[in-house]
């Protein structure tokens, strides 16, 4: 089937849409919210077999199923690839998690936190399953081994297979009521979140209704996202969106440079109707050593580890300085290191050669009116960081970081 239909809209418009979407869909506490973000609302099929004839459609209105769509009920299999150009970190995840410390003495190999990390990078094959936003159930499956994340009405039970080690804490359902309602001033209904998506019409970003597939068996519409400005590391993004209940089956993150999809993760099999009760009751198996995430929170607070990450994010928002240059896909955030200490460079006292070798390779240096830096590449998102101190991060190229620095106050 041959794409019709276009718009033209800014990616913050379109990340309302999908965002506020999946909020009002999948209201998950703790940490089963990052699965429904990463397994629910980021499905790319692999196993397309054919481009069906559906009726035409324009990407508003796509767009407006997708915000219309009120699908509860599912259960499936899925395969996620992620290629972000950096090395596997799954064991490492735990150091950096909130209220974790690794893998360590007084740890659980069945925490959440550091375990769902390990879908940032290489290929996992998941179950999943969703009953409302009460109940919802998701497996990463191993060669010999299996990790089962439950959630069911207000407590979350995690299973380790391999490690024999079961994790369990009580989720906050009072919060997830926050999520439930749109912020003020955010359209709250199908047609008007469709409008304003596509209405917010700007130079930066192309939306087209790109034919159709079939994904997982089922039919679909292609939703084809790209940048219209140069210098994103971003590609394209490509949505399958169900085309009868308007789930999205299918997410593609293609970058700019080429190569294979950086996100690729997609549903083999679906199922739409309600998954057996028995998907969402978990009983730790006899022997198996089990630990409470109070008892996980009280032993990182005492070694003073607790909420690491999030305090860290926390002071980058009202960091002094920080700023954001550009708009769109190209937009780059630029803020300062406290004290204005960049890397070491070439000839630093006290820094050996051997040291600023390594320091040289994890980079590449660059020179501009700005002055001079490193820049740190993955396949999405590099950063720039000057040698006087300052930062530039963004999804944009090693060029444009440089040009950003330019044009820096």
């Amino acid at each position: 089937m041959a794409p019709n239909d276009s718009a033209e809209t800014t990616s913050e418009a379109t990340g309302t849409v999908a965002g506020r979407r999946k909020a009002a869909r999948y209201i998950v506490p703790f940490a089963v919210a990052g699965v429904a973000a990463a397994t629910i609302g980021l499905v790319p099929a692999l196993a397309d077999s054919g481009d069906p004839e559906l009726p035409k459609i324009t990407a508003q209105e796509l767009i407006e199923k997708i915000a219309a769509s009120d699908q509860q009920q599912l259960s499936g299999t899925l395969k996620v690839t992620a290629d972000l150009g950096l090395p596997s970190i799954g064991g490492l995840a735990g150091s950096f998690a909130p209220g974790g410390t690794g893998a360590g003495e007084g740890d659980s190999a069945a925490d959440p936190q550091a375990k769902l990390m390990e879908l940032t990078s290489g290929t996992h094959t998941l179950r999943v399953a969703a009953d409302g936003p009460d109940k919802q159930r998701l497996s990463i499956l191993g060669d010999a081994a299996e990790y089962s994340l439950i959630h069911n009405a207000g407590e979350v039970w995690a299973y380790d297979s391999q490690s024999d080690e079961a994790y369990h804490a009580k989720s906050d359902t009072s919060k997830a009521g926050k999520h439930e309602k749109a912020p003020k001033g955010v359209p709250a209904t199908p047609d008007a979140l469709a409008e304003e998506a596509l209405k917010a019409a700007g130079d930066t970003t192309s939306v087209t209704v790109d034919g159709t597939a079939q994904v997982a068996g089922r039919d679909a519409y292609r939703l084809l996202i790209k940048p219209k400005q140069s210098g994103s590391t971003i590609g394209s993004v490509t949505i399958a969106v169900d085309a009868k209940n308007g789930v999205p089956l299918k997410f593609t993150l293609a970058p700019s440079g080429g190569g294979k999809a950086v996100i690729d993760a997609g549903f083999t099999k679906v199922d739409f109707g309600k998954p057996d009760a028995s998907s969402f009751t978990f009983t730790p198996p006899k022997g198996a050593k089990v630990t409470e995430a109070e008892d996980l929170a009280a032993e990182a607070e005492k070694n003073g580890k607790a909420d690491r990450l999030p305090e860290e994010l926390g002071a980058l928002e009202g960091f002094q300085g920080l700023d954001v240059i550009g708009e769109g896909w190209t937009s780059v955030a630029a803020l300062e290191v406290p004290g204005g200490a960049g890397l070491p460079t070439q000839g630093a006292e006290g820094v050996p050669a051997e040291a600023q070798q390594f320091l040289d390779a994890l980079g590449d240096r660059v020179t501009g009116t700005f002055g001079s830096g490193t820049v740190f590449k993955t396949r999405l998102v590099n950063a720039l960081m000057t040698d006087d101190g300052k930062v530039y991060v963004g999804a944009v190229t090693k060029d444009a970081l440089v040009r950003a620095a330019d044009t820096a106050k």
